[in-house]
């Protein structure tokens, strides 16, 4: 897909794509964080037939939930291209050692060769968790290695 980026001055900057079906849509990313969604009229591909006004945290849910899904194709398409590789998710329940604790803490990836590649907490995703990152009962942690390292990462997080 071919992303246009414009820079306008004063304000931020725009993205626009096509759709498949034709439709042009387009992302202004103002500097005060707010964000519109504009979908432009088909008639004339210089004007708004509607535009949706986001605040920044509104932007980042949105991005969120479209970004969980990405993680998941993603990872499902690196499991029919590499074989033994498998992914696992692992919920942080009560009890866990380390509910509360920051995920530098598991040293999953030394100890297990498996990695930690994201964290589904309360519908949003935080792909690519730093060491700082902190669990919480409830978290999903998504782990990608092989069947005995994701089991391995599942039973250092107290899940079996």
């Amino acid at each position: 897909m071919e992303i246009e980026r414009c820079s306008l001055p004063g304000i931020g900057l725009q993205h626009v794509f096509t759709t498949e079906r034709g439709r042009r849509v387009g992302i202004v990313s103002h500097h005060s964080g707010r964000r519109d969604v504009v979908v432009f009229d088909q008639d004339d591909p210089d004007s708004a037939a509607t535009t949706i006004v986001l605040t920044s945290e509104e932007a980042g849910a949105v991005a969120e939930l479209i970004g969980t899904a990405r993680v998941v194709e993603r990872l499902a398409e690196l499991h029919r291209h590499v074989e033994g590789l498998v992914s696992r998710q692992v919920p942080i329940v009560a009890g866990s050692p380390y509910d509360g604790r920051p995920l530098g803490d598991t040293r999953a990836r030394t100890r297990t060769g498996a990695s930690i590649v994201a964290v589904v907490r309360g519908g949003g995703v935080v792909a690519s968790p730093r060491p700082d990152f902190v669990f919480q009962t409830g978290d999903i942690v998504l782990v990608v290695g092989t069947a005995d390292g994701t089991a391995a990462v599942a039973a250092l997080l107290g899940t079996r």
